[in-house]
């Protein structure tokens, strides 16, 4: 399926068979396509990169389909990695998976200041879903693993 080059974000670099490498969803996705390109909000004389997941509901193209600035993309990487490594390394030493006294994970200098990795302890239903999320962290090891691997490879190809 076609990613539509005629709405605001302009494809440039496109993975239009995206359905068929999408985790667990794999050729039963309505993510049908990523794309990087020039974003839909961009003001005139102003241009921004984006990356985009283009949804398709069967009939359509769905308007849940998501549009993220690249770094945006990066700080989600970034969350996902310092999460999964918080799992595998610290998780296992509270009762809980986490410290109810400090549900702090980490702070990550980015710009001058720090991103700040937590437990949301504003979820009334914290302890159950923590549980239900390292099981499901666990059951998709092998999916996100594989892509890390092949991230890491690639950053280490181009020096980082």
């Amino acid at each position: 399926m076609k990613i539509p080059t005629n709405l605001k974000h302009k494809p440039v670099i496109v993975s239009e068979n995206y359905e068929n490498v999408d985790g667990r969803f794999a050729y039963n996705s309505d993510a049908k396509g990523l794309s990087l390109g020039l974003a839909q909000w961009n003001d005139r004389g102003k241009v921004d990169i984006s990356a985009k997941v283009w949804r398709h509901t069967g009939e359509k193209w769905s308007r849940q389909s998501e549009e993220l600035p690249l770094h945006r993309v990066l700080d989600l990487a970034i969350l996902v990695c310092r999460t999964k490594q918080y799992f595998q390394e610290e998780a296992y030493r509270y009762n809980n998976l986490y410290d109810e006294e400090n549900p702090i994970l980490d702070r990550i200098g980015i710009q001058g200041d720090a991103m700040t990795v937590s437990v949301c302890r504003d979820n009334e239903k914290i302890d159950e879903d923590i549980q239900l999320f390292r099981q499901a962290l666990s059951e998709d090891d092998e999916l996100i693993g594989e892509r890390l691997r092949i991230l890491s490879r690639i950053l280490k190809e181009m020096g980082y």
